[in-house]
This record gives C-alpha cells, sequence and structure tokens, in this order.
C-alpha cells in the first residue's frame, strides 16, 4: 500500500466489553427461559402473587369489568322528603266509650238492688277472700305474738332479783307466758308445803298477775321417781297438791279473780328433760303458772258463769284433801 492513501476516519465503535456482557445476557435469558419451560404452573399461586403485587405496588385493586357503568343521579343527591302538613277534618273518626257509666246506668236502674263490690267479689272468688282472711289471721297472730313477747319482758323485768338468784324462770311458748317455780327452794323433797321464805317470791308473782290479763293455769309436775306415803299415794296427788299450794298462796289477799285461774296436776307425763339424771330430775319437779294469751282469752272474765250458790266455800288446806 502506498504511504500517499489517506486513513479514513471513522467513529469509534462500541467498546470490546459489550460484546462479552451481550453474550452473556443471551446466555441469561436462555438459562431462564430453560427454567420457566421446565416450571410447573400453580395458577392459584399465580393469582395470589399477582394479588399482593398489585397491592404492593398501589394497582387498582377492584375492577368490575362486567358492571353496567353507572352516571351520578342528581335526584338522589338533592332529593329530600317534604314535611307532611295535618289536614283537619269536621268529622271524629273515633271515640272514647266510658264503661263505668254504662255499668253504673244498668246497676242504678229503678228497682235493682245493687250489691257492694267487696261482696261480689268475695261471692265470685272465694279463693281470693280465704287468701285474703287468711293474711289477717296471719297478721293478727303476728301482732298477739309480738305484744306477749313484750309482756313476757315486762314480767321478766318485775321478777329480775328472783330470775337472778335462780328460784324462778320465766319464758314464753306461742301465745302463752310461763312462770316456772322450781322445787328448790320452794318445796321440801316429798312434800306439798310451801317453804316460809319463798312466800315473798309468791307475794311479787302475785303483784305482776295483777297487771297482766288473760287466763292463768297453775300446773304442777313431777320427775317419774315413785311415790306413796300416807300423804300422796302418787305422784298425781303431789303434782295436784303443789299446784293447789301455790294456788292458795297468789290467793292469799283475795286481790286476784279466782275465776281466772285453773289448777291441775300433770306428774311425770311433761318433763322438761329425760329423767337420766338427777339434775334432770330436779329441773322436772317444779309448778309452773301459764299466762293464756290472745284475743279470747285475754278477758278477765269467766269462760263458765258459776251457778248461785247459798253455801259458804270452806278453805281446805292440800293436807286435808290428801
Amino acid at each position: 500500500m502506498s504511504d500517499d492513501v489517506e486513513e479514513c476516519k471513522c467513529k469509534p465503535g462500541l467498546p470490546a466489553w459489550l460484546a462479552t456482557f451481550a453474550d452473556l445476557m443471551s446466555l441469561m435469558m436462555c438459562f431462564f427461559v430453560l427454567l420457566l419451560s421446565f416450571s410447573e404452573m400453580d395458577v392459584l399461586k399465580y393469582k395470589q402473587i399477582a394479588g399482593s403485587m398489585r397491592a404492593a405496588f398501589g394497582v387498582q385493586n377492584q375492577l368490575q369489568v362486567k358492571d353496567i357503568p353507572k352516571g351520578t343521579s342528581i335526584i338522589a343527591q338533592e332529593f329530600s322528603p317534604g314535611r307532611p302538613e295535618p289536614t283537619p277534618l269536621n268529622e271524629v273518626r273515633q271515640f272514647t266509650t266510658d264503661q263505668t257509666r254504662s255499668t253504673l246506668d244498668v246497676q242504678c236502674a229503678p228497682g235493682r238492688v245493687v250489691n257492694p263490690p267487696e261482696e261480689q267479689n268475695e261471692e265470685n272468688n272465694p279463693q281470693a277472700s280465704a287468701q285474703q282472711d287468711s293474711q289477717q289471721q296471719s297478721q293478727e297472730d303476728r301482732e298477739a305474738q309480738q305484744q306477749t313477747e313484750e309482756t313476757a319482758i315486762n314480767v321478766a323485768s318485775a321478777l329480775n332479783a328472783e330470775i337472778a338468784k335462780g328460784s324462778i324462770e320465766v319464758e314464753t311458748q306461742e301465745q302463752k307466758i310461763i312462770i316456772r317455780v322450781k322445787e328448790q327452794g320452794s318445796f321440801e323433797s316429798g312434800s306439798a308445803a310451801m317453804n316460809y321464805a319463798f312466800v315473798p317470791i309468791m307475794a311479787k308473782i302475785r303483784d305482776v298477775l295483777l297487771g297482766v290479763r288473760g287466763r292463768i293455769s297453775i300446773e304442777g309436775h313431777t320427775d317419774n321417781v315413785p311415790i306413796h306415803t300416807a300423804l300422796f299415794q302418787s305422784n298425781w296427788a303431789l303434782s295436784t297438791a303443789r299446784a293447789l299450794s301455790v294456788a292458795e298462796e297468789l290467793f292469799a289477799d283475795g286481790r286476784l279473780d279466782q275465776r281466772r285461774f285453773s289448777v291441775v296436776g300433770y306428774a311425770d307425763t311433761h318433763p322438761l328433760a329425760p329423767n337420766n339424771t338427777s339434775a334432770n330430775r330436779a329441773a322436772n319437779r317444779r309448778v309452773e303458772i301459764v299466762i293464756h294469751q290472745g284475743k279470747d282469752l285475754q278477758s278477765d272474765e269467766p269462760l263458765v258463769t258459776p251457778p248461785p250458790t247459798t253455801n259458804e266455800a270452806v278453805p281446805l288446806a292440800p293436807q286435808e284433801i290428801f
């Protein structure tokens, strides 16, 4: 070649490394194409991945292409219901019936006898009447029980010293007040004669009974130890004689109405405790002054009017009876 030929000034080509890079990219593409061709497509997983990608890159996640396009309704946006105005009418469509007036008109007709509402209710509903009577009776019983307890408290307060010494006891049973006289201090063993030292206590009991209304029964009791003496053939005679001795001491000054009283002996038939120990037998030997309270028993009048008699009563001591 001649040295006189001028060299062509061409544009520089791509760098040499680009050819290697292009070959490398072609190989990588072929590699991924082969991987894709050998893989199995899971449609469900693909949709899940596609959905997560849409949510991640802000793609619209709801696209309803099957719905009919809807425009904006001016009526739906601007419409508001109007307030109805009441229309007055000149006629009355409804009225109220006075049931009481019609009932009074029927019941108060001339010649018609009208019963009080209470009597009609009791005749038509005997069960309600019985229930009302039962409730009234229960209320009366509660009031009577409360009155009995208050009276017993007053009696116990008046005999507080004797109760503290253990000579007597006071208790209530339903509508009864019981003043219990123990044998110790009041009677000697096997005797119905009251000890002289116990007479002042009987005087205090007499004063208490003067202020208490109700029927009074004096009840004698013994233990189950048999007795057979010249005066007392059995415990029945001993219990009755002791009750009579208490009654005579209460009637000593004549202030108490004897028609309110009754005297009875129970022997060993009503023990307070089993007669298995000496202490229990001592508790069973007693005389009880029982005051019967209640609406029908608080009157001082006798239950039966005694017949007139011309013979004077002769006072007898317990020793003269037995």
